[in-house]
């Protein structure tokens, strides 16, 4: 059985993420398997607000290069979660 926190991994946070919090939109890394619901309902439940709307989507890993050699990095899954208009700011993003 997953628990919350083993659904969101942890928070992305860059430029382009940053101003997506004007509009109560923030981003997290989350398990690969995690479907929108479960996504959800972590976020729900770990940080006490009410979702909106959930996006997801799966990041494909980089071709990389050492010398002769070629490999890949991790693929991963990326949630991009909207709260209710109602609903208080994630905690976790005040100050940054």
């Amino acid at each position: 059985m997953k628990t919350p926190y083993d659904i969101l991994i942890k928070p992305i946070v860059t430029e382009n993420t940053m101003e997506l919090m004007n509009e109560k939109k923030y981003t997290f890394r989350v398990l690969k398997t995690a479907t929108k619901t479960e996504i959800r309902a972590a976020v729900e439940k770990i940080f006490d607000v009410k979702v909106e709307k959930v996006n997801t989507m799966n990041v494909s890993g980089k071709l990389k290069r050492q010398g002769r050699f070629v490999g890949r990095t991790v693929s991963w899954k990326k949630a991009i979660v909207k709260l209710a208009a109602g609903s208080k700011e994630i905690e976790f993003f005040e100050g940054m």
